[in-house]
């Protein structure tokens, strides 16, 4: 495994330092920051800080909050400007004890861990043989045959590279309990939404549906969750036992963590940069999102070492709450109502250290000219492919009414939702080199983004509406 002390950053000191000296053409400048990273750069080592010093950053938990200290320590340090950690209030969950067991026809342990969100089993426990079906349409079609039982939804997750079998899974961890519940069932167990075999179970959020009684609900691992299928289909019923002792809290104090790059001619012009901070509770949330914000740090960084800089600023911000409810993307654009139409563009990293593939883009047709040649530049890298989408994350979701012209960076997910949401998401699983990669295309985008004579189409009306799954 690899540890900080094997690694070799390139020492470029602060944002005030003398700067390097750019090649003329916006073009060469980015080629030359793009060469520059990959030649090796610290954005593992801002990873390791955020997770080794603050651990897991749950929403609200003294984790969260030694996460915004070692955010803002870093951001200061480096010598960005108005550095600032703005108020967001978000919910507070806890998980509390998470046991499992087979107990007919046989007892046998199960590994499972709480959805988040999940309210608590009863104090000794929540008892109940088990109904196994493959889908939502499959749970609304058997009618009182779940009724007083635990309904067990088990559908695997897809391995893709562009990480779409998680989003064709991801409706079950999200609605299946309001669902269960609807057909009379006491509790809810799925297939972890995940791609490792093996017995890590893997959490992420969910919500109950207003006017519908809410039931525990867990994830279990994929070995369990094939326990639960054999047994199953042997026939005779399964009896299992789950305790959780999760429970939520009134909301707390957390904050959306801001940095800029001034620009040299359009201060008052933004490019966003964003990551989101928090992560779930199991593991340190190096891949999801401490990886992000690492990219997104150390892209700015390197553009702020360029002279000149960019025309426009180049702001930096790591969300607060994106896992558990995004409050911080909506704080950020309540509290920026007034400058959104001065945003230029907005590009988010949140799919782990994977590769860098391209952009996904979501602007007015104008605005693919201008792409390719940002596309252009990273080619010899591999990642100069463009795909035409609604959101670049999920933290910028509340940015599409102002049509604010959205990025996402692509990157390879094959094997990204093997660790995100586990215990297994820790540092360990970062290598620096591919994480390189992946803040030099960030870097890129974002310089070019901010340093064209114009700005890219914003994005059009038809295609500003909030997501169906956010209202």
């Amino acid at each position: 495994m690899k540890t900080l002390a094997r690694f070799a950053f390139v020492a470029l000191g602060t944002l005030t330092s003398a700067g390097l000296a750019a090649p003329a053409g916006p073009e060469k400048t980015a080629a030359a920051l793009r060469d520059r990273i990959l030649a090796g750069s610290r954005a593992a080592e801002w990873v390791s800080q955020i997770t080794d010093l603050a651990g897991s950053r749950l929403p609200g938990t003294a984790g969260d909050r030694a996460g915004v200290a070692v955010a803002l320590s870093i951001l200061k340090g480096q010598g960005f400007a108005s550095v600032r950690a703005e108020k967001v209030m978000v919910p507070v969950w806890q998980r509390g004890v998470e046991t499992g067991e087979v107990l007919s026809p046989a007892p046998q342990k199960l590994v499972l861990t709480a959805l988040g969100g999940s309210v608590a089993t009863p104090e000794g426990g929540l008892e109940g043989e088990i109904v196994r079906v493959a889908s939502l349409a499959e749970l609304a079609a058997i009618g009182d045959g779940a009724r007083g039982k635990i309904v067990f939804i088990d559908r695997p997750t897809a391995r893709t590279s562009d990480g779409s079998g998680y989003g064709d899974a991801g409706h079950v961890r999200n609605s299946g309990a309001s669902a269960a519940a609807k057909v009379g069932a006491i509790g809810l167990l799925i297939r972890s939404i995940g791609t490792d075999p093996g017995r890590i179970p893997h959490t992420g959020g969910m919500t109950y549906e207003e006017g519908v009684p809410k039931i525990p609900a867990a994830a279990l691992s994929w070995d369990d969750a094939g326990l639960l299928r054999r047994l199953v289909a042997r026939g005779g019923p399964v009896r299992v036992r789950v305790t959780l002792g999760c429970r939520t809290l009134p909301d707390a104090e957390s904050a959306n963590i801001v940095g800029e790059v001034p620009g040299r001619e359009k201060p008052d012009e933004v490019v966003l940069l964003g990551a989101h901070l928090d992560s779930w509770d199991l593991g340190t949330g190096a891949l999801d999102d401490a990886a992000g914000c690492g990219i997104v740090i150390e892209a700015a960084r390197q553009i702020a070492a360029l002279s000149p800089r960019p025309r426009r600023t180049v702001r930096v911000v790591l969300f607060a709450n994106e896992e558990h409810g995004l409050k911080g993307g909506k704080a950020y654009a309540d509290d920026h109502a007034a400058e959104l139409p001065r945003h230029v563009a907005a590009l988010e990293v949140d799919l782990g250290q994977g590769p860098p593939l391209g952009l996904s883009w979501n602007a007015g047709t104008g605005a693919e000219a201008p792409l390719k040649t940002i596309a252009a530049v990273l080619a010899p890298i591999a990642a100069d492919r463009l795909l035409v989408g609604d959101l670049g994350g999920a933290d910028l979701a509340y940015l599409l009414p102002s049509g604010i012209p959205n990025l996402g960076l692509l990157q390879d997910a094959t094997e990204y939702f093997d660790y995100h949401h586990t215990a297994n998401d820790t540092f360990d699983r970062i290598d620096p080199k591919i994480l390189d990669r992946s803040t030099a295309a960030t870097a890129v985008a974002a310089y070019l983004l901010a340093e064209r004579p114009e700005t890219l189409e914003r994005i059009p009306e038809e295609k500003r509406k909030l997501p169906a799954w956010l209202k």
